[in-house]
């Protein structure tokens, strides 16, 4: 498996290929990359998840026995749960949410996909985002696997981001250009 120098320099990066390499062994992508999911959606949904990853005041003790309460709670499988409990017993709890995008990227390569994360006003259906990956990947030229987030602040369009490159047709930079443009 071949992974960017960019993610091995950072320290997410290496955990992340460290994960990565545990879970191919165990033939555990898929399930690593579900837990992770749902792990992404409680530090996005949850204000006291993550207040706990990112809490300063916290053994290593209490903050190991917190993160495998919370392990539990939502049904993590094992190999994600005992990785959590070594990012809590070398108090890198904080760098979970970078360890869970660097795992996503080397999961897209592993299957051959470039990743896009898509910024929308409002969610995509299914449809739309099926129908914005077939998109992509003619531009691209290889299969995409679509992020899909939400922003209501970009008030309409999409944002989309693949790699270094970014596509951004929405209507909040296309009026901040219009006023630019209109002071001139």
């Amino acid at each position: 498996m071949e992974t960017s120098g960019s993610i091995q320099a950072s320290l997410s990066g290496r955990y992340a290929v460290a994960l990565f390499d545990l879970a191919r062994d165990a033939s555990a992508l898929d399930a690593v990359a579900g837990s992770l999911a749902a792990l992404k959606a409680a530090i996005a949904q949850s204000a006291d998840f993550k207040g706990l990853i990112h809490s300063p005041v916290l053994s290593r003790e209490a903050a190991g026995k917190a993160i495998a309460a919370v392990a539990a709670c939502m049904g993590l499988d094992p190999l994600t749960t005992k990785f959590l409990g070594v990012l809590a017993a070398n108090r890198r709890l904080s760098q979970l949410p970078a360890v869970i995008r660097a795992y996503e990227t080397l999961l897209s390569n592993h299957k051959g996909e470039t990743l896009a994360e898509v910024t929308s006003a409002y969610p995509l259906t299914p449809a739309q985002v099926d129908a914005l990956g077939k998109a992509l990947k003619t531009r691209v030229g290889r299969d995409v696997a679509v992020e899909a987030k939400v922003d209501p602040a970009i008030l309409g369009g999409l944002v989309v981001k693949i790699g270094s490159q970014m596509i951004d047709s929405s209507i909040r930079t296309r009026l901040n250009s219009l006023a630019t443009a209109m002071k001139g």
